[in-house]
């Protein structure tokens, strides 16, 4: 499958408006001419109309296409800060504080848009850190419902076609969640099932990693993945999920019939749970650089409404390809 090309025609179809709040940077400036001008989403833009002109015209993109919103000037901003005050009042929010971050900080104004249904989506962290948009997401938009945490996860397109669906897997989480617990991991292996459902419209198969299969090794860590292999499949009995399984075990069919035999995921797992940042960190960017896979995200799962991450050293065709997959997971 071309998962580039199928989710470009999904979101060309889909139609959705996406905010694009570091208009600060040149990069972003010409991402969201070339999504316009391909149809690809609608795009708001955040900031000063008179300073992102000035960068666009400097290097001569047009924004003619796009919406320019100025928080200053935006009609519910008085709203919206009551919004923001009332939502996080218990950490200490106050009317000033609120007034100051969505004036200030992009990223919050774009997530109020998004929860207060002018846009559909937020990809944003060319220039932030993953944490920041993280705490504009969580003060503005909060955990979906039933949901216990926000993670992430990357899609990973592979060169060699045998492994996963047709060359693309799931990797979790790889970019927000330093050590989850066993109740943490079940909830990012379905929250991770649930984005492969809406990206690439196929059966998900999940493994569940660990540098032990079917208890081939005894260690507290290697319980936390049996706990939460048992929590997930409670959670979600009709998931095709398994584990433990090692890496070989999950990808390699020989092996897993060998290692797990029975097993409907291991050998043909198209979605990879690592059991802690460190792992799913390495492991994706392993992919990536000796594999010379295509690597997008990471993208956030778990949130009320949708928001994106991007890499601050990402270039103007990773932000329209995760604005074409966040105006998907928008639909």
């Amino acid at each position: 499958m071309d998962f580039i090309k199928e989710t470009w025609n999904k979101a060309k179809a889909l139609q959705k408006t996406i905010v694009l709040p570091e208009t600060e940077d040149a990069r972003v400036l010409k991402a969201a001419e070339l999504i316009v001008k391909s149809k690809l989403a609608k795009i708001i833009l955040i900031g000063e109309a008179d300073k992102m002109k000035n960068v666009a015209g400097a290097r001569d993109v047009d924004l003619s296409g796009a919406k320019i919103i100025d928080p200053f000037k935006h009609p519910q901003l008085d709203k919206y800060v009551q919004v923001l005050k009332e939502k996080r009042a218990s950490k200490g929010m106050t009317i000033e504080k609120a007034r100051q971050l969505l004036t200030r900080e992009y990223p919050y104004f774009g997530a109020m848009l998004v929860d207060q249904g002018e846009a559909d989506a937020m990809v944003s962290g060319a220039t932030h850190y993953t944490a920041d948009t993280l705490r504009a997401t969580i003060d503005c938009i909060g955990k979906a419902p039933n949901q216990s945490i926000i993670s992430s996860f990357f899609v990973m397109v592979l060169q060699d076609k045998n492994f996963g669906e047709e060359g693309v897997l799931l990797y979790a989480d790889c970019g927000v969640v330093p050590n989850p617990s066993a109740e943490q991991l079940a909830d990012i292996a379905i929250q991770t099932s649930e984005s492969f459902n809406k990206l690439i419209g196929r059966d998900p198969r999940v493994a569940m990693l660990s540098f032990s299969t079917k208890t081939s090794a005894v260690h507290p860590d290697v319980d936390k993945v049996i706990t939460a292999t048992k929590i997930a499949k409670e959670k979600r009995p009709a998931l095709l999920l398994d584990g433990e399984l090692q890496l070989d075990a999950a990808l390699i069919p020989d092996i897993g019939r060998r290692k797990a035999p029975g097993s409907l995921v291991a050998g043909q797992a198209n979605i990879l749970i690592f059991p802690d940042l460190d792992a799913g960190n390495i492991g994706y960017k392993l992919t990536e650089r000796l594999a010379h896979a295509q690597a997008f995200g990471p993208l956030l799962q778990g949130e009320a409404k949708v928001v994106n991450d991007l890499s601050r050293g990402c270039s103007i065709e990773d932000i329209i390809n995760v604005t074409a997959i966040s105006a998907v997971q928008a639909q």
